[in-house]
């Protein structure tokens, strides 16, 4: 598990530092302020749970339920979270609906949240 972890982990800190310097770079001259800040918010949330899937591919002990979950809702929530971030930011200059986008992002925020329980859990129960 560790190695899958650890690759997920520095796949999505590489896109992370992609898409900073995309945004700093090249979206700089055709969004708004405001978006691009909603853009940065996603590079920012990305590169904190690249960073956790780091540490909980260092974890020393025997892999748990609570330990995969966290895997899961971390990575998932980062496509959710982020993403819908990235996708908000950009709406106007790629010409899609934002409709959809709505929910999507709590949700992220939300398996980011069970992430984060999942390893506290883990680790009230290792020995």
């Amino acid at each position: 598990m560790s190695r899958r972890i650890i690759l997920t982990a520095s796949l999505l800190g590489a896109i992370a530092v992609m898409f900073g310097a995309f945004g700093a770079h090249g979206l700089k001259k055709v969004v708004d302020a405001a978006d691009l800040e909603i853009w940065a918010k996603g590079v920012e949330y990305q590169f904190y749970h690249a960073f956790a899937l780091l540490f909980l591919s260092q974890w020393k002990t025997e892999e748990t339920k609570l330990q995969r979950l966290a895997y899961w809702f971390f990575t998932i929530g980062t496509v959710f979270f982020s993403g819908s971030l990235y996708l908000l930011s950009t709406s106007e200059l790629l010409g899609i609906s934002t409709g959809f986008i709505g929910p999507v992002t709590p949700i992220g925020g939300l398996l980011f949240i069970l992430g984060w329980l999942s390893v506290f859990l883990a680790a009230v129960r290792t020995k």
